[in-house]
């Protein structure tokens, strides 16, 4: 594999493909445990599949911008080392699947030479940076937030406070008060204001999340300086980082931490922890970001219009004006988000000549096309369409999002990708209206844990399922009144009604039919699910739960011609716990020659936290002896004054809290990083000690 390193220009980068390239070696051999490699891999984008012995392998792209370039070597690598199947996420990034794991460093490597990385795009991280699409040509945007999520995603890459996190974090910037980046189901959401003053700055959510058990977030500022955004989110991981729960995976999110502890005592740590981060304010770069050069004017020779129904039906649906005068932004919808590398480009040399070099995912699975003059549009239309790319109704009721379910996913129950099929044909066939329905959307998910989004959704479904004569049947639940009211403030679906999948399409018909015959003028779905009531919608669709009447292709799944099993294997998307006392013990080893690199670099900081890291997971080794196992750093600190300090076994002349606390007490000087290194090394030196005794 030197081959490929040395092609690699940023040291860093390199290094980690190379530790990647090791940790699987030592996997193979058995020096690794499989739990702890789990961990190690899923910090690196590299994500079990349902199929045995492949990989999904999860592309990060900060707000989903990915030039022409880059969509390019994407294509190759999944044809290379996939299936030759882009699948586009709610989350913004790229998902190749059926990647061997032993090459998965080469694929790291070949995206690297075009700038697209791995790292954090899954395990317990901070997860990929989302932003509404169109942020930078929003008419409605008080100011580009491009900027600033980049800032955010490069701050917190690679950075020690959230690199062990006991789950992930997720946080998102929207463009307007239109919230289109759904701030309100966020760890973090940001939405821009301008002050009285001019000044710029962000409203903050906080710590909402779907999930089984959805919370939405709360407001907790309206106006936080711009020059605070990275401060206040450091503050905020690191609390997170100490407090949040690591044993018990299913409450381990910032929302249960807050759950737990109540708002005001967290937002009081954060607080608190605000001493000791690296910078107490942080000036964004807004150059990081520019805007995409336009085409140049040049005429265009005139088009023919094969369909002009269809056409006009796709500047109204699929296109917008951007702030920019004259420029027009181009929605594509990408069913079920899944685009073939020879599709994907052919589209690359279709758009080419009449687009900015810039491509935004977007959070419904399709795709942003930027700065296309008015002159264009014809030409644009015509070279779209020819390769299925001008369906109608982006982001409306017939643009259904869906993750893939059980096609590739181990917690998937049943199928969510054909079904999402299935329901737009009903929508385009026996709807069509439905089409401008902006304010009306699908989302499915496969299971429970909303990876498609249904707890926001208008009208939702997750995978389940149900027993009829002895047997499993495939099912839906039907969750209804969920979606973006604007400004952070959202609505959570309410679950109805379980039906069979097959009858989901019946659901469909149910619902819409009602909604046109007992709607009032300009009445809101949102608005009619509450003048009507969640029984109203449980009576309508009960019959449809009726198991008395199975017909024999009910118990077989949409996509799928055998008979349908439950089948659900362990989720990863969660992270892994590991409470192995030489795991630890090696960790802490790890982290503090960390440490000691980030000392020498003059990278204070990050060595303070380094320190602090080794000195906890040492300390929880030595409690796993006792049979003590605390589910947070808080609590290991804690447990280990109160079964080695207070009983005289450990003598540090001072409580392991004042010792180890002290990392937010200080201001991260080279004075006390030094100082807080030499007691951890004099800590850790006494850990082996004493490990050697109880070995003996």
């Amino acid at each position: 594999m030197q081959s490929f390193r040395t092609e690699l220009e940023n040291p860093i980068v390199e290094q980690d493909i190379i530790d990647l390239e090791r940790k699987i070696k030592a996997f193979r051999d058995g020096t690794i445990h499989e739990e702890k490699f789990r961990s190690l891999r899923l910090a690196r984008g590299v994500y079990g599949q349902r199929q045995p012995g492949v990989q999904m392998v999860r592309i990060k792209l900060p707000f989903g911008k990915v030039t022409f370039k880059q969509l390019l070597r994407i294509a190759d690598v999944a044809d290379e080392y996939g299936s030759g199947n882009l699948h586009l996420t709610t989350r913004q990034d790229i998902q190749i699947h059926y990647v061997s794991l032993d090459r998965t460093p080469q694929l790291w490597a070949e995206l690297e030479r075009d700038d697209i990385t791995l790292r954090e795009a899954c395990g317990n991280t901070v997860r990929n940076v989302t932003a509404s699409p169109n942020s930078g040509i929003d008419p409605n945007e008080p100011f580009d937030v491009s900027p600033y999520a980049q800032a955010v995603f490069a701050y917190f890459l690679r950075n020690p406070i959230c690199q062990e996190m006991g789950r992930k974090i997720k946080i998102s910037f929207s463009s307007s008060d239109k919230d289109t980046a759904y701030s309100y189901i966020h760890d973090l959401g940001f939405i821009p204001k301008i002050n009285e003053k001019g000044e710029r700055g962000f409203k903050v959510m906080f710590a909402g999340g779907l999930g089984a058990q959805p919370f939405l977030a709360n407001a907790v500022q309206e106006f936080l300086p711009e020059d605070q955004l990275i401060p206040f989110t450091e503050a905020v991981l690191r609390v997170f980082d100490r407090y949040g729960e690591r044993n018990n995976r299913n409450k381990a999110r910032l929302k249960y931490l807050v759950q737990k502890l109540g708002l005001e005592e967290v937002l009081r740590l954060v607080q608190e922890e605000r001493t000791a981060i690296k910078v107490k304010t942080f000036k964004i770069d807004l150059n990081t970001v520019p805007q995409p050069e336009p085409q140049p004017i040049k005429e265009y020779p005139a088009i023919e219009i094969a369909n002009e129904t269809h056409y006009q039906h796709w500047l109204a649906t699929n296109v917008v004006a951007q702030k920019q005068e004259g420029f027009f932004g181009i929605y594509v919808k990408v069913t079920v988000g899944d685009i073939k590398t020879d599709l994907a480009r052919a589209f690359v040399e279709a758009v080419r000549p009449y687009i900015a070099d810039e491509i935004r995912i977007t959070q419904n699975q399709g795709l942003l096309l930027k700065f296309v003059r008015k002159e264009a549009l014809p030409s644009l239309y015509v070279a779209l369409n020819k390769l299925g790319f001008t369906a109608l109704g982006f982001d409306s009721l017939a643009d259904i999002t869906t993750c893939p379910g059980t096609d590739t996913c181990n917690l998937g129950i049943s199928n969510s990708m054909t079904l999402a099929e299935v329901l737009e044909d009903v929508v385009y066939h026996d709807f069509p209206e439905f089409i401008y329905e902006k304010n009306l959307n699908i989302k499915i998910s496969g299971c429970m844990n909303s990876c498609g989004q249904h707890g926001l959704a208008e009208i939702g479904f997750h995978g389940s399922s149900v027993k009829a004569d002895g047997k499993v049947v495939p099912a839906v639940q039907v969750m209804l009144g969920g979606g973006t009211v604007g400004n952070g403030e959202g609505r959570v679906a309410e679950r109805v009604i379980k039906v069979p999948s097959k009858r989901a399409t019946g659901v469909l018909h149910y619902l819409l039919n009602d909604f046109k015959e007992n709607n009032l003028a300009k009445e809101t779905f949102h608005q009619y699910y509450d003048r009507k009531g969640k029984d109203h919608f449980y009576q309508l669709l009960k019959p449809l739960a009726d198991l008395t009447n199975l017909k024999a292709e009910e118990f077989v799944d949409w996509g799928h011609e055998e008979t349908f099993v439950t089948a659900i294997g362990v989720g990863e998307c969660a992270g892994v716990v590991i409470d192995l006392v030489a795991t630890l013990l090696l960790e802490s080893d790890e982290k503090f020659a960390w440490a000691t690199a980030s000392l020498n670099n003059g990278a204070y900081a990050d060595a303070i936290y380094h320190t602090y890291a080794s000195m906890v997971n040492a300390a929880k080794s030595l409690l796993l002896d006792k049979g003590v196992n605390a589910s947070t750093q808080a609590g290991v600190i804690k447990e280990f004054d109160n079964h080695y300090v207070a009983t005289g076994e450990f003598n540090l002349n001072q409580s392991f809290a004042d010792l180890v606390l002290q990392i937010n007490k200080n201001e991260p000087s080279a004075e006390f990083a030094k100082a807080y290194y030499a007691e951890a090394e004099g800590f850790l030196n006494s850990i082996k000690a004493k490990r050697t005794v109880l070995a003996n």
